[in-house]
């Protein structure tokens, strides 16, 4: 709930600040005092209208969960505008785009324009009816479970035979195109590894005339190595260390000998080519072990496309036995639909034989198969639709529909002069659902009847005072003569005054 406002330099509005409880909050006054203001103040905090106050600022009591916007959580969210330029919008003390403030608020708050009609949408009456159906009939809701899951499985299969039909338009160049690709690695079978190899052998080619050089002086090391014998043996020094070290120099020319024996095999152009096709490879693919990777990749996709045939065959099966499974639960889940119509109808006309309008009656036709069965919902006034009516009786329609619905909602709800042009009955039974209303919503409300502040939880009054917009809470005593007045003009007669006191000691 809401439960404080606070706006600076607001048009005629200079500064004014108002605490709310919960219930039906009501704003009367004279025209042009500034209602529409406050009642758009708030809703440009919320996100449904552009902000024009200089400061504004709502103090919304409410467990929401604005981790996911990287704002802390609170007990309370302090939204504030900040006009200058631009305006800008903050929530508990960091700054967001408009976006995100009409995201977080719009599960919380609803307002109620003249034109939105989304309420009758067949998803949501089908919703409310599938409500119904739960609260009423045993067994709907494990049958809604399994319809809802298996039209999930049933649209993922369909998207992915809908590919394969795609992929089979084109698979023989698909099919040519993985064998081209698997085929140009294959050409030169490349190996894990292999590359580095060929850089060592390019290498010690590069320096195989120096080794053979460098070896050849070194050998003249043996030709003085008795003479060192003979030293160490007349120092009476043990010469093993000495002949282990020659002997493991011998083994190293030894080796050498080999190693440029099978440098002198080897042919340089092949090994330059190879080179250079190895990192053509590289280049194109990164390394070879993900030329590798992609090879096995194309493989892979070159046998499913030869078993695309196989693959769609299976999915068609299935979806066929899937369709005939949902069409069957579909229609289950007309049936209770049918008998949940019934229920609601009942519940629906309670109000609007209230609110002086003809009996509703829900109307379920059948459509294609989708997310929601295979119904179709509207909402008619005695065989009028509801775009067909009076702006009066849609909106009176509209009330009945929210009071009816058994969804447990809570939040706030924002009316625009919801009784204008309506009778005094009608307009005592809009107040009279609206007080129902209260008990779900906090609900703010523009009145210029007398029926509506009566019923209040909070009455407010606008007025000017010197051109200048001013707002006060009124006390039981102030409440009797401003319904006097919106009775009887700015002359408050005393049969008028009288007339307020009944209706306030009957709604209070």
């Amino acid at each position: 709930m809401i439960e404080r406002l606070y706006i600076k330099s607001y048009f005629s509005f200079e500064e004014v600040a108002a605490e709310f409880k919960r219930g039906l909050v009501v704003f009367t006054g004279p025209s042009g005092a500034g209602k529409s203001l406050l009642i758009n103040s708030i809703l440009s905090l919320t996100g449904f209208k552009p902000a024009e106050a200089k400061l504004s600022e709502i103090v919304f009591a409410d467990d929401m969960d604005l981790e996911k916007y990287g704002i802390e959580r609170d007990d309370i969210v302090v939204v504030k505008g900040i006009k200058k330029e631009k305006t800008r919008f903050f929530i508990n003390s960091q700054s967001v785009p408009k976006r995100v403030l009409n995201e977080i608020f719009a599960s919380k708050v609803s307002f109620l324009s003249q034109k939105d009609t989304g309420i009758f949408k067949s998803k949501n009456i089908l919703e409310v009816l599938d409500l119904t159906a739960s609260k009423n009939f045993p067994g709907f809701s494990s049958l809604k479970k399994s319809y809802t899951e298996e039209y999930k499985r049933y649209t993922e299969v369909l998207e992915k035979l809908e590919r394969i039909y795609e992929e089979e338009k084109k698979v023989n160049d698909l099919i040519e195109f993985a064998k081209f690709e698997i085929e140009k690695i294959d050409e030169i079978s490349p190996k894990t590894g292999e590359l580095e190899e060929l850089y060592a052998i390019k290498k010690d080619l590069s320096k195989k005339e120096k080794i053979e050089e460098a070896v050849s002086r070194a050998q003249l090391i043996f030709e003085s190595e008795y003479l060192v014998n003979e030293a160490l043996q007349l120092l009476d020094i043990d010469s093993s260390f000495f002949d282990e070290t020659m002997n493991e120099l011998r083994n190293i020319f030894e080796n050498s000998k080999e190693m440029l024996l099978e440098l002198e095999n080897i042919d340089v152009e092949e090994v330059l080519d190879r080179i250079e096709k190895l990192s053509d490879l590289k280049r194109r693919y990164g390394s070879i072990e993900e030329a590798l990777e992609y090879r096995n990749k194309k493989i892979m996709e070159l046998e499913r496309y030869q078993n695309l045939s196989f693959e769609k065959r299976e999915l068609e099966d299935y979806l066929k036995k899937s369709q005939e499974s949902l069409e069957k639960m579909a229609e289950e889940i007309s049936e209770y639909r049918k008998k949940s119509a019934q229920i609601f109808e009942e519940k629906i006309n309670s109000y609007t034989a209230l609110l002086k309008l003809p009996a509703a009656s829900v109307q379920i036709s059948h459509t294609e198969l989708s997310e929601y069965g295979r119904d179709k919902a509207s909402i008619e006034l005695e065989g009028v639709g509801f775009d067909k009516i009076s702006s009066g009786e849609f909106n009176r329609l509209r009330l009945a529909f929210l009071a009816s619905s058994p969804k447990d909602e809570k939040g706030v709800l924002i009316l625009d002069e919801i009784d204008a042009n309506l009778s005094g009955e009608e307009s005592m039974g809009v107040a009279k659902v609206l007080k129902e209303l209260s008990k779900k919503y906090q609900i703010f409300a523009i009145s210029h009847q007398a029926q509506l502040p009566s019923v209040a939880d909070q009455h407010f009054l606008v007025y000017k005072d010197k051109g200048e917009s001013c707002l006060k809470e009124l006390t039981d005593e102030e409440r009797v003569f401003e319904i006097a007045r919106i009775v009887s003009g700015e002359k408050v007669t005393e049969e008028a005054v009288e007339f307020a006191k009944k209706v306030l000691k009957e709604n209070g």
